[in-house]
């Protein structure tokens, strides 16, 4: 057959046909194991069928907290890094909560209230603050009071009224970090969606975090948030330590 189409076209429509052939069956053959969050791969993904992880990651669908339900890959980043900070002394801080959604997985999937440690959750639960955006964000069409509704607030309250050892902090940051009365974090969250806050909070942070302690940063490599990738990478070489990149967009420190 292969012959055959050399005879009958030009050699370069022959290959053309041929580059065609294998694609197409390529791509009948290849199913994506993972479609979510402009992610797709036919790489392992078996944590979508872990248990744990799927009974806690719907649960939090169905409490109504999830912005987008369809961010499992960056939950699952999440989880493990709870996880990790579970096995080190320190407590857990979440800066930008939202409704509370991601926060809540880590919760059910550790069993959280069974745990001899804090997780601070802090957010304004009003949106951006107009002091803390700067000029680029202003113009991007960020503004005061944007982004979420105060009434979050009520509602995370309620979703962790039953974790004794979950502390809502509501407020700008940076002003009520120094509310965070713990002098060792295993565990940090950034999800802000601007910058100045975000590198506040990093900055305040770094000295409290134990060796080991893992740092996600959820918008860092996300289209739209340049101003905050690149104050990352300043912070990163500032503290001489790398940042990787992942698939879901997140970046992940570990402090040495």
């Amino acid at each position: 057959m292969k012959k055959f189409i050399k005879k009958i076209l030009p050699q370069p429509l022959a290959q053309l046909y041929w580059l065609f052939k294998v694609a197409r069956i390529k791509f009948i053959t290849w199913i994506p194991k993972y479609n979510e969050d402009e992610l797709i791969t036919g790489h392992n993904a078996d944590f979508m069928k872990d248990g744990k992880f799927v009974s806690a990651y719907n649960s939090a669908v169905k409490a109504g907290l999830a912005i987008s339900d369809k961010i499992h890959w960056r939950a699952h980043i999440i989880c493990w890094a709870a996880l990790r900070a579970c096995q080190l002394e320190g407590d857990f801080v979440e800066c930008g909560v939202a409704k509370g959604f991601l926060s809540k997985i880590i919760v059910d999937y550790l069993g959280f209230h069974k745990i001899s440690k804090t997780f601070f959750l802090l957010d304004t639960f009003e949106g951006f603050t107009e002091k803390y955006l700067t000029e680029s964000e202003k113009r991007s069409g960020k503004k005061a009071g944007d982004y979420l509704n105060s009434a979050n607030y009520e509602q995370v309250k309620n979703t962790f009224k039953d974790y004794k050892n979950v502390k809502i902090i509501k407020g700008a940051i940076p002003d009520t970090l120094p509310q965070v009365v713990s002098s060792k974090i295993a565990y940090l969250h950034i999800d802000m969606n601007c910058v100045i806050p975000e590198i506040a909070a990093a900055e305040y942070f770094w000295d409290k975090l134990v060796p080991g302690a893992v740092i996600i940063l959820d918008d860092y490599g996300h289209s739209g948030h340049e101003e905050q990738k690149c104050a990352f990478d300043e912070f990163a070489k500032r503290k001489d330590v790398s940042l990787l990149c992942l698939p879901t967009g997140q970046g992940l420190m570990i402090k040495p």
